[in-house]
């Protein structure tokens, strides 16, 4: 069976992943979410974009797992996507749930939808951290009243060094074996960069009928997908 390496996207820790985990280790797989340097309970790590890279990698090596699938929602996809490569012959898959990608050089800001001044402000406008959403941000994302209230309950800011230090790549996504699941009620399309990335002989695509938050809103049907990118 494989091993799993659950990694949140911005504001999030480990906690988010708890029905995800009890699932994948029912069906018989190892499940270990991961908080990244600088949020949630390890909130006083300083952190940079690197720093959440090896903080996956170092998680890999520590427990000195094999057959890994890594998982990176949303912005952790960036990281994530960068520890694919460096752990070898570890991993077994690469899941991008909902998620950003990385591309060499860039950061989370260049790609932001605003521009990267815009974002850049915004960070700076809250002490270099990036402000947890409020609950109104959450509606039309397939969440119920609860489920909204237990993610901004236990969102923290999220370091702004992440965001705006360079990915760095040392070869092509598209060499690796991934899954990417596409959350609609978050937009139908992925962006340009994963489209062109499920080009390749090694990408799946996935879709659910939920926002963008599915470890929350359909926990048991992400468990399943996650389950079923290992027989790919």
């Amino acid at each position: 069976m494989a091993q799993f390496v659950l990694v949140a996207g911005a504001w999030l820790g480990s906690w988010a992943w708890q029905e995800v985990a009890e699932d994948l280790r029912a069906a018989g797989h190892g499940a270990h979410p991961l908080t990244l340097s600088g949020l949630a309970d390890r909130q006083d790590v300083p952190a940079g974009q690197q720093t959440h890279v090896q903080d996956i990698v170092g998680e890999v090596e520590r427990l000195d797992l094999r057959d890994v699938v890594l998982v990176g929602h949303s912005y952790s996809g960036i990281p994530v996507g960068q520890a694919a490569e460096r752990i070898g012959d570890r991993l077994a898959r690469v899941v991008f749930v909902d998620a950003n990608v990385p591309v060499d050089g860039e950061s989370f800001a260049s790609g932001w939808w605003q521009g990267q001044e815009v974002f850049e402000a915004a960070l700076a406008e809250n002490d270099g951290f990036w402000a947890p959403l409020t609950a109104a941000d959450f509606d039309g994302q397939g969440l119920d009243s609860e489920q909204v209230a237990r993610i901004a309950s236990g969102s923290t800011p999220h370091p702004g060094a992440t965001l705006t230090e360079p990915a760095v790549l040392t070869g092509s996504l598209a060499e690796l074996p991934a899954t990417y699941v596409k959350c609609l009620l978050d937009g139908a399309e992925p962006m340009d960069d994963v489209a062109e990335l499920l080009g390749s002989e090694g990408w799946r695509l996935v879709e659910m009928d939920t926002g963008h938050w599915p470890m929350f809103s359909r926990p048991r049907e992400l468990a399943r997908i996650l389950h079923g990118s290992v027989r790919v």
